[in-house]
């Protein structure tokens, strides 16, 4: 299975490393893909599959979780780059990127299979808590605040669960209910809208 490369992933090594990383990702998809499990994927096969040393891969990744994190990252949507237009065209962008993830997990048979192992794989989801959502999760913390401090958003609310209610029915139609088509465009702004008429300032 072709898989694609990190774009934003920090590049290592020599000029050929993005070959070599794209044939490791090959690798590891080729792998899943013949239903090894990912508790089975150890570095030395992948490195057998791939054709390269299991030192290749660790001049790489400190393991084959970062492997499997930067691996994910690849597959996902890019983050977004804020408009820092408004707080609420910040909080548009936050969500229409979780919604294209959405999608991408819904069609990249790949992304559906580790995301199905990783929760019973705790170094890994761990891993990918600690370098992906993370601070996509800070990100939005940081927009809410903005939006506190210009009055956009009422300040005497608690941040976090403003964020959780902005976020949450992205969430719900990713994960509790995958199989709707739901997902459609335009869902980010009618979120963003309804929640702000009722977390604004009020007259």
């Amino acid at each position: 299975m072709p898989v694609p490369t990190p774009a934003s992933a920090p590049r290592r090594g020599r000029p050929r490393s993005e070959a070599v990383e794209q044939a490791i990702f090959e690798a590891v998809g080729g792998l899943l893909d013949d239903g090894v499990p990912l508790t089975e994927l150890s570095v030395e096969r992948i490195a057998r599959t791939a054709g390269v040393g299991k030192a290749t891969i660790y001049r790489r990744w400190s393991g084959k979780e970062d492997l499997f994190v930067d691996l994910l990252r690849s597959l996902e949507p890019p983050d977004p780059v804020l408009p820092g237009t408004s707080v609420r065209d910040d909080l548009v962008a936050l969500l229409e990127a979780l919604r294209q993830r959405g999608l991408a997990k819904r069609s990249s048979a790949l992304l559906h299979t580790v995301f199905s192992q990783m929760q019973l794989y705790p170094k890994l989801w761990d891993a990918y808590q600690l370098t992906v959502i993370e601070p996509r999760r800070r990100l939005g913390l940081d927009v809410v605040r903005r939006g506190m401090a210009r009055g956009e958003i009422r300040a005497d609310l608690d941040v976090e669960f403003v964020n959780d209610l902005l976020v949450g029915p992205l969430l719900l139609r990713t994960v509790v209910r995958p199989g709707s088509s739901d997902l459609d465009p335009g869902l980010a702004e009618r979120v963003v809208d309804t929640l702000l008429d009722g977390l604004g300032p009020r007259t």
